[in-house]
């Protein structure tokens, strides 16, 4: 005792000024198996009684940034076998070893290489503009179907399209200095490499970017955000392709829409669409949402915002270059199903033939098309009767992982990159640290059986079914996650009880959707003529006097409070 005082109650030094704390932060160090795990590597878990969210140098933020940097080393690592330059003279007289399909057993293949030359980056040309003809086996030009010249342009969307001349260009830039300053020492990097390098590194600076709207999205839980900083698929897929880019707008939009800021959520969605159309789809849930809540205008303002700058992007090219801007929806009208699509799996374990079999070259697959157009409509409509039906309103990154998701599983294209999308849209809508993970794991390793497999089963690669198998795995996977999501969309109560422990995003009434924007803490205000059946069911009704997440909660703990006393009198 100490003047009457216990000694635990008596601090050793006077204590701060500011004692402010963010008690209400998520500790995985404390709450989370993986994370208790992981933490005792840097320390052990934050103390009971610390002051969380004081740091001034190691932030949450800047820790998942070193760790994202770390997996984009090593995603750069595993390229860098491919990245080797062979040759002598200037920089844009050599050229990256790929020699023996040396891409495939490496397991270092990317897009970016090949499509340097491919695409006649290599020779100064803008994209949109240049075409050159598809040549066969024996180098002489090839027809397609309708008996007319194969004709090729760029394939990517506008803005990924600019991304790639610009990258070349600043390649080119370091051939020319190469060149006027007579260094051997410059001259030691292929052109080519040096445009992969360059790409790489913006394609890491927009990952960083996802990281951060990631874990500002994730709301209390800042520290989901580095599952996305230091998730596995990054190692195979940060610099496969160009996706990166969609994946930081994106993300971006979804965290400008989170700040009640629909007019730059359309700017960032618009740029996203253009450089790859899968933002387009994170529009449908604002929509559902919007009927849902009565808050349809800013869905509306933020859809038409990007379409106009979708527009003010596109427009240029379409109008200087229209054969070269449509050629991305052409080509992805003629393609048949991809190897990593569930229809390709199908195909591999039962000789079947395809919906469309004996196509001629670059014939569209017209029956494919419709069916995976019919599957996906079929998928929209299931999600917006999920939206609008549910007890409780979905949070908006439960339903943008469920449409991105079905969209990636009924396609006929998957590219290895596409599991980029899903990442962060993941970590928001399921906080399961472990189950996410173990999914990114399995997504993840579908690279090693592809990469044998395209190695060919006569130099010692894998057969087919080996690389299908782990396809199905990964496309099961997936599947769980889904279900996982629809069923803590259909089961308030039960999440309600487990947020208690800490683990979940809504915790009691004072958080209902961090990302939710305008939405948030939003009653359900249905326009009156809209029909019952796609309505929520009779639910109890609310005290009255309550905010509407106080008033979602209440109607659920009543609900299990009954469920509970009838249990107990059985």
């Amino acid at each position: 005792m100490i003047g009457g005082w216990s000694r635990s109650t008596v601090s050793p030094v006077p204590l701060a000024g500011d004692l402010r704390s963010s008690d209400d932060r998520d500790l995985p160090s404390r709450n989370d198996t993986l994370g208790a795990a992981l933490s005792h590597v840097a320390g052990g878990p934050v103390g009971r009684h610390a002051l969380v969210g004081r740091t001034r140098v190691f932030t949450p933020l800047r820790v998942m940034f070193a760790i994202a940097l770390v997996f984009l080393a090593l995603g750069w690592s595993t390229k860098a076998p491919c990245l080797q330059t062979v040759g002598t003279g200037w920089p844009d007289q050599r050229v990256a070893n790929w020699e023996n399909q040396r891409a495939y057993y490496e397991f270092c293949y990317s897009d970016t290489v090949p499509l340097y030359g491919a695409e006649l980056l290599s020779q100064g040309k803008f994209p949109y503009k240049s075409s050159w003809l598809e040549l066969d086996a024996t180098g002489k030009p090839r027809a397609q179907y309708d008996g007319r010249s194969a004709v090729r342009y760029m394939e990517y969307p506008v803005l990924t399209g600019v991304y790639q001349y610009v990258s070349m260009a600043l390649a080119k830039t370091y051939t020319a200095v190469a060149k006027s300053s007579g260094l051997p020492l410059l001259a030691g990097v292929a052109e080519v490499v040096m445009f992969f390098n360059i790409s790489a590194f913006g394609l890491a600076l927009a990952w960083l970017a996802t990281v951060w709207a990631t874990s500002m999205l994730a709301g209390r839980r800042v520290w989901d955000g580095a599952l996305v900083a230091a998730s596995p698929i990054l190692i195979f897929q940060a610099f496969t392709n160009f996706d990166a880019l969609a994946t930081a707008l994106a993300t971006a939009g979804l965290l400008a829409w989170a700040r009640r800021r629909p007019v730059l959520a359309g700017i960032l969605i618009g740029l996203g669409v253009s450089a790859k159309l899968y933002p387009a789809l994170l529009l449908l849930p604002l929509l559902l949402l919007g009927i849902r809540t009565g808050r349809f205008g800013d869905a509306v303002r933020t859809t038409s915002v990007a379409v106009l700058v979708w527009c003010a992007v596109n427009l240029p090219v379409l109008l200087l270059y229209p054969r070269g801007w449509s050629e991305f929806f052409r080509l992805n009208t003629r393609r048949n199903q991809d190897m990593d699509s569930l229809y390709n799996v199908i195909k591999s374990f039962t000789g079947w033939q395809g919906f469309d079999p004996d196509l001629g070259f670059w014939q569209p697959p017209t029956a494919l098309n419709a069916i995976v157009g019919a599957l996906f409509v079929l998928c929209c409509a299931a999600i917006a009767y999920i939206a609008l039906t549910a007890p409780r309103r979905p949070r908006v990154a439960q339903l943008a992982f469920l449409v991105v998701a079905a969209f990636l599983l009924v396609n006929k294209v998957w590219s290895p990159q596409f599991s980029l999308w899903l990442v962060p849209l993941a970590v928001l809508a399921l906080p399961h640290r472990r189950v996410l993970l173990a999914w990114m794991t399995v997504d993840a390793l579908v690279w090693v059986p592809r990469m044998l497999y395209l190695y060919g089963e006569r130099n010692k690669g894998l057969p087919e079914q080996w690389f299908t198998v782990t396809v199905l795995i990964r496309d099961l996977a997936l599947v769980a996650l889904i279900v996982m999501v629809i069923r803590q969309i259909y089961r308030p109560a039960e999440d309600l009880v487990r947020m208690r422990a800490g683990d979940p995003v809504r915790r009691s009434a004072r958080i209902d959707d961090p990302s939710g924007g305008v939405f948030d803490g939003a009653p359900d205000a249905f326009p009156s003529w809209w029909p019952q059946h796609l309505r929520p069911g009779l639910r109890p009704g609310p005290s009255p006097g309550l905010r509407p997440a106080q008033q979602h909660q209440e109607v659920w703990d009543a609900r299990r409070d009954r469920t509970v006393s009838a249990h107990n009198r059985t």
